[in-house]
Protein backbone atom coordinates (compact mmCIF):
# COMPACT_ATOMS: atom_id res chain seq x y z
CA UNK A 1 0.00 0.00 0.00
CA UNK A 2 1.13 3.48 -0.27
CA UNK A 3 2.87 5.22 2.14
CA UNK A 4 0.19 7.32 3.24
CA UNK A 5 -2.40 4.86 3.05
CA UNK A 6 -4.87 6.86 0.95
CA UNK A 7 -7.37 4.35 -0.32
CA UNK A 8 -10.80 4.03 -0.65
CA UNK A 9 -13.11 1.54 -2.20
CA UNK A 10 -15.68 2.11 -4.77
CA UNK A 11 -18.49 -0.88 -5.08
CA UNK A 12 -20.03 -0.95 -8.57
CA UNK A 13 -23.30 -2.11 -8.33
CA UNK A 14 -25.48 -0.24 -10.62
CA UNK A 15 -25.96 -2.74 -13.81
CA UNK A 16 -28.65 -4.38 -15.29
CA UNK A 17 -27.91 -7.60 -15.09
CA UNK A 18 -29.43 -8.06 -18.86
CA UNK A 19 -28.06 -11.67 -19.26
CA UNK A 20 -29.58 -13.05 -16.06
CA UNK A 21 -32.91 -12.03 -16.74
CA UNK A 22 -35.76 -12.66 -15.62
CA UNK A 23 -34.48 -13.01 -12.42
CA UNK A 24 -33.42 -9.03 -12.50
CA UNK A 25 -36.47 -7.87 -14.03
CA UNK A 26 -37.66 -6.84 -10.11
CA UNK A 27 -34.52 -7.11 -8.34
CA UNK A 28 -31.41 -5.58 -9.40
CA UNK A 29 -28.09 -7.77 -10.34
CA UNK A 30 -26.04 -7.18 -6.74
CA UNK A 31 -28.98 -7.71 -4.60
CA UNK A 32 -29.36 -11.17 -6.39
CA UNK A 33 -28.44 -14.07 -3.37
CA UNK A 34 -25.26 -16.54 -3.44
CA UNK A 35 -25.27 -18.37 -0.69
CA UNK A 36 -27.82 -16.54 0.73
CA UNK A 37 -26.04 -13.56 0.82
CA UNK A 38 -26.84 -10.42 -1.63
CA UNK A 39 -23.78 -9.86 -4.13
CA UNK A 40 -23.54 -6.32 -2.66
CA UNK A 41 -23.23 -7.46 0.63
CA UNK A 42 -20.15 -10.25 -0.29
CA UNK A 43 -18.44 -7.87 -1.54
CA UNK A 44 -18.84 -4.80 0.82
CA UNK A 45 -17.72 -7.53 3.27
CA UNK A 46 -14.92 -8.28 1.88
CA UNK A 47 -13.69 -4.44 1.43
CA UNK A 48 -14.83 -4.27 5.11
CA UNK A 49 -11.88 -7.13 5.58
CA UNK A 50 -9.33 -4.78 4.11
CA UNK A 51 -10.58 -1.99 7.00
CA UNK A 52 -12.13 -0.13 4.14
CA UNK A 53 -15.85 0.51 6.10
CA UNK A 54 -17.90 3.79 6.08
CA UNK A 55 -18.79 6.39 4.09
CA UNK A 56 -16.01 8.21 4.17
CA UNK A 57 -14.02 5.28 2.96
CA UNK A 58 -16.57 3.42 0.57
CA UNK A 59 -18.96 4.11 -1.88
CA UNK A 60 -21.49 2.30 -3.67
CA UNK A 61 -22.61 3.06 -7.07
CA UNK A 62 -26.30 2.51 -7.97
CA UNK A 63 -28.85 3.14 -11.22
CA UNK A 64 -31.36 0.49 -12.39
CA UNK A 65 -33.27 -0.19 -9.14
CA UNK A 66 -31.44 1.95 -7.98
CA UNK A 67 -33.87 2.69 -4.66
CA UNK A 68 -33.14 -1.05 -3.66
CA UNK A 69 -29.70 -0.64 -3.80
CA UNK A 70 -29.87 2.63 -1.76
CA UNK A 71 -32.44 0.67 0.54
CA UNK A 72 -29.81 -1.93 1.64
CA UNK A 73 -26.72 0.11 1.59
CA UNK A 74 -28.18 2.32 4.37
CA UNK A 75 -25.41 4.02 5.67
CA UNK A 76 -22.55 1.60 5.22
CA UNK A 77 -21.38 3.48 2.51
CA UNK A 78 -21.41 6.53 0.68
CA UNK A 79 -24.01 6.55 -2.52
CA UNK A 80 -23.84 7.72 -5.94
CA UNK A 81 -27.23 7.21 -7.41
CA UNK A 82 -26.67 8.04 -11.71
CA UNK A 83 -29.61 9.38 -13.07
CA UNK A 84 -30.95 7.96 -16.52
CA UNK A 85 -28.89 5.08 -17.53
CA UNK A 86 -25.98 3.33 -16.00
CA UNK A 87 -23.09 5.27 -16.56
CA UNK A 88 -20.74 1.71 -17.07
CA UNK A 89 -17.56 1.09 -15.01
CA UNK A 90 -15.49 4.74 -16.18
CA UNK A 91 -18.69 7.07 -15.84
CA UNK A 92 -19.54 5.40 -12.43
CA UNK A 93 -16.16 6.19 -11.30
CA UNK A 94 -15.78 9.92 -12.66
CA UNK A 95 -18.92 10.19 -11.06
CA UNK A 96 -17.26 10.02 -8.09
CA UNK A 97 -14.01 11.96 -8.35
CA UNK A 98 -14.99 14.70 -5.91
CA UNK A 99 -15.77 12.00 -3.38
CA UNK A 100 -12.80 10.04 -4.22
CA UNK A 101 -10.67 13.50 -3.93
CA UNK A 102 -7.15 12.35 -4.61
CA UNK A 103 -7.26 9.20 -3.23
CA UNK A 104 -6.17 5.60 -4.58
CA UNK A 105 -8.98 3.52 -5.10
CA UNK A 106 -9.92 -0.18 -4.88
CA UNK A 107 -12.97 -0.71 -7.63
CA UNK A 108 -15.02 -3.94 -7.28
CA UNK A 109 -17.42 -5.56 -9.13
CA UNK A 110 -20.78 -6.33 -7.32
CA UNK A 111 -20.97 -9.36 -9.43
CA UNK A 112 -17.53 -10.44 -8.73
CA UNK A 113 -18.08 -14.01 -6.68
CA UNK A 114 -14.40 -14.38 -4.76
CA UNK A 115 -13.59 -17.54 -2.72
CA UNK A 116 -10.12 -18.69 -1.37
CA UNK A 117 -10.21 -21.42 1.31
CA UNK A 118 -6.84 -19.97 1.95
CA UNK A 119 -8.34 -16.66 3.02
CA UNK A 120 -11.41 -14.54 4.65
CA UNK A 121 -12.84 -12.12 2.16
CA UNK A 122 -10.45 -9.13 2.25
CA UNK A 123 -7.46 -10.52 3.15
CA UNK A 124 -8.04 -13.22 -0.15
CA UNK A 125 -7.40 -9.69 -1.99
CA UNK A 126 -4.68 -8.42 0.30
CA UNK A 127 -1.59 -8.72 -2.43
CA UNK A 128 -3.52 -6.12 -5.03
CA UNK A 129 -2.42 -3.66 -1.86
CA UNK A 130 0.35 -5.18 -0.91
CA UNK A 131 3.70 -2.67 -1.67
CA UNK A 132 1.87 -0.29 -4.03
CA UNK A 133 3.41 2.18 -5.59
CA UNK A 134 0.61 4.96 -6.04
CA UNK A 135 0.98 4.85 -9.73
CA UNK A 136 0.61 1.74 -11.30
CA UNK A 137 -2.75 0.13 -12.23
CA UNK A 138 -3.52 -3.20 -10.87
CA UNK A 139 -5.70 -5.82 -11.81
CA UNK A 140 -6.79 -8.74 -9.93
CA UNK A 141 -6.49 -11.82 -12.65
CA UNK A 142 -6.58 -15.68 -13.08
CA UNK A 143 -4.64 -17.46 -16.04
CA UNK A 144 -6.60 -17.71 -19.45
CA UNK A 145 -7.08 -21.24 -20.34
CA UNK A 146 -5.38 -19.73 -23.80
CA UNK A 147 -3.27 -16.49 -23.07
CA UNK A 148 -3.73 -15.15 -26.30
CA UNK A 149 -7.42 -14.66 -26.12
CA UNK A 150 -9.29 -11.37 -26.48
CA UNK A 151 -9.55 -9.48 -23.65
CA UNK A 152 -6.93 -10.99 -21.64
CA UNK A 153 -3.70 -8.78 -19.55
CA UNK A 154 -0.58 -10.20 -19.32
CA UNK A 155 -2.08 -14.06 -20.37
CA UNK A 156 -4.52 -13.45 -17.34
CA UNK A 157 -8.70 -12.90 -16.76
CA UNK A 158 -9.50 -9.70 -14.86
CA UNK A 159 -11.61 -11.43 -11.50
CA UNK A 160 -13.60 -8.02 -10.27
CA UNK A 161 -11.54 -6.07 -8.19
CA UNK A 162 -8.65 -3.64 -9.44
CA UNK A 163 -6.80 -0.75 -7.67
CA UNK A 164 -6.50 2.62 -9.64
CA UNK A 165 -4.06 5.40 -8.30
CA UNK A 166 -5.23 9.02 -8.73
CA UNK A 167 -3.98 10.29 -11.77
CA UNK A 168 -5.03 7.87 -13.61
CA UNK A 169 -9.11 8.52 -12.37
CA UNK A 170 -9.17 12.43 -12.13
CA UNK A 171 -9.62 13.21 -15.37
CA UNK A 172 -12.61 10.63 -16.26
CA UNK A 173 -15.48 12.17 -17.10
CA UNK A 174 -19.27 11.42 -15.55
CA UNK A 175 -20.36 9.74 -18.85
CA UNK A 176 -21.28 6.38 -20.16
CA UNK A 177 -17.57 4.95 -20.51
CA UNK A 178 -15.58 1.89 -19.15
CA UNK A 179 -12.51 0.95 -17.23
CA UNK A 180 -10.98 -1.15 -19.92
CA UNK A 181 -10.81 1.20 -22.64
CA UNK A 182 -10.30 4.56 -20.37
CA UNK A 183 -7.78 3.30 -17.62
CA UNK A 184 -6.73 -0.11 -18.12
CA UNK A 185 -5.46 -0.78 -21.73
CA UNK A 186 -3.66 2.92 -21.84
CA UNK A 187 -2.09 2.20 -18.36
CA UNK A 188 -0.66 -1.60 -20.29
CA UNK A 189 0.22 0.47 -23.36
CA UNK A 190 2.35 2.61 -21.10
CA UNK A 191 3.94 -0.25 -18.63
CA UNK A 192 2.13 0.71 -16.10
CA UNK A 193 -0.46 -2.07 -15.53
CA UNK A 194 0.18 -5.20 -13.12
CA UNK A 195 -1.80 -8.04 -12.73
CA UNK A 196 -2.01 -10.25 -9.37
CA UNK A 197 -3.29 -13.85 -9.31
CA UNK A 198 -5.88 -14.77 -7.73
CA UNK A 199 -5.24 -18.34 -6.17
CA UNK A 200 -9.11 -19.27 -5.52
CA UNK A 201 -12.28 -19.73 -7.17
CA UNK A 202 -14.14 -16.82 -9.66
CA UNK A 203 -17.74 -16.54 -11.26
CA UNK A 204 -19.00 -13.31 -12.14
CA UNK A 205 -22.41 -14.63 -11.84
CA UNK A 206 -23.46 -12.65 -15.01
CA UNK A 207 -25.11 -15.73 -16.94
CA UNK A 208 -27.63 -18.35 -15.13
CA UNK A 209 -25.53 -20.94 -15.12
CA UNK A 210 -22.31 -18.82 -13.58
CA UNK A 211 -24.99 -17.63 -11.16
CA UNK A 212 -25.94 -21.55 -10.11
CA UNK A 213 -22.40 -22.66 -10.38
CA UNK A 214 -21.20 -19.82 -7.52
CA UNK A 215 -24.35 -20.63 -5.51
CA UNK A 216 -22.94 -24.65 -5.25
CA UNK A 217 -19.79 -23.97 -5.15
CA UNK A 218 -20.87 -21.37 -1.36
CA UNK A 219 -23.12 -24.59 -0.42
CA UNK A 220 -20.22 -27.04 -0.64
CA UNK A 221 -20.40 -30.26 -1.40
CA UNK A 222 -24.20 -30.40 0.74
CA UNK A 223 -27.15 -28.16 1.27
CA UNK A 224 -27.19 -24.32 2.74
CA UNK A 225 -30.78 -24.06 3.97
CA UNK A 226 -31.76 -20.62 5.56
CA UNK A 227 -32.72 -21.47 9.08
CA UNK A 228 -35.96 -19.34 8.20
CA UNK A 229 -36.85 -21.84 5.17
CA UNK A 230 -39.53 -24.75 5.77
CA UNK A 231 -38.39 -27.97 4.08
CA UNK A 232 -40.75 -30.95 4.28
CA UNK A 233 -39.26 -32.04 0.74
CA UNK A 234 -35.72 -33.41 -0.01
CA UNK A 235 -32.85 -30.98 -1.00
CA UNK A 236 -29.52 -32.37 -2.82
CA UNK A 237 -26.62 -29.70 -3.16
CA UNK A 238 -28.82 -26.84 -2.71
CA UNK A 239 -29.07 -23.48 -1.52
CA UNK A 240 -32.67 -22.44 -0.18
CA UNK A 241 -33.56 -18.86 1.36
CA UNK A 242 -35.31 -17.63 4.01
CA UNK A 243 -38.52 -17.73 4.29
CA UNK A 244 -38.98 -20.72 1.26
CA UNK A 245 -40.60 -23.67 1.47
CA UNK A 246 -39.46 -26.41 -0.06
CA UNK A 247 -41.94 -29.38 -0.51
CA UNK A 248 -40.88 -31.13 -3.06
CA UNK A 249 -37.48 -31.83 -4.26
CA UNK A 250 -34.65 -29.95 -5.39
CA UNK A 251 -31.24 -31.11 -6.79
CA UNK A 252 -27.96 -28.46 -7.46
CA UNK A 253 -31.08 -25.78 -7.43
CA UNK A 254 -31.41 -22.28 -5.80
CA UNK A 255 -34.59 -21.52 -4.38
CA UNK A 256 -34.58 -17.50 -3.47
CA UNK A 257 -35.68 -16.27 -0.25
CA UNK A 258 -39.61 -16.37 -0.15
CA UNK A 259 -39.92 -18.81 -2.69
CA UNK A 260 -42.16 -22.22 -3.17
CA UNK A 261 -41.43 -25.56 -4.05
CA UNK A 262 -44.55 -27.47 -4.08
CA UNK A 263 -44.77 -30.89 -3.22
CA UNK A 264 -45.60 -32.23 -6.67
CA UNK A 265 -42.51 -30.10 -8.15
CA UNK A 266 -38.67 -31.95 -8.90
CA UNK A 267 -36.30 -29.41 -9.66
CA UNK A 268 -32.81 -29.66 -11.23
CA UNK A 269 -30.12 -27.40 -12.06
CA UNK A 270 -32.50 -24.20 -12.04
CA UNK A 271 -33.29 -21.02 -10.00
CA UNK A 272 -36.67 -20.88 -8.48
CA UNK A 273 -37.35 -17.41 -7.75
CA UNK A 274 -41.19 -16.02 -6.19
CA UNK A 275 -44.49 -16.12 -7.60
CA UNK A 276 -43.08 -19.47 -9.48
CA UNK A 277 -40.74 -18.40 -11.53
CA UNK A 278 -38.14 -20.81 -12.85
CA UNK A 279 -35.09 -19.74 -14.80
CA UNK A 280 -32.98 -22.66 -16.11
CA UNK A 281 -29.11 -22.76 -16.59
CA UNK A 282 -28.40 -25.03 -18.92
CA UNK A 283 -25.20 -25.77 -17.23
CA UNK A 284 -26.56 -28.27 -14.83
Amino acid sequence: MTADGEICAVVLAAGEGTRLRPLTEHVPKALCPVGNVTLLDRALARVAGLDLTGPDTVAVNACYLGGQVVDRVGSRAHLSVEPGDPLGTAGGIGNLRDWIAGRGVLVGNADAYLADPHAAPGPDIAALLDGWDGETVRLLGQPAPDPREPGTFSGHRFVGFSLLPWQRVRDLPPTFGDLVRTVWRPAEAAGALEVVAFPGTFYDTGTPGDYLAANLHAAGEGNLIDPAATVTGHCERSVVGADAVVSGTVTRTVVWPGATVRPDERLHGVIRAADGLTVATGSW
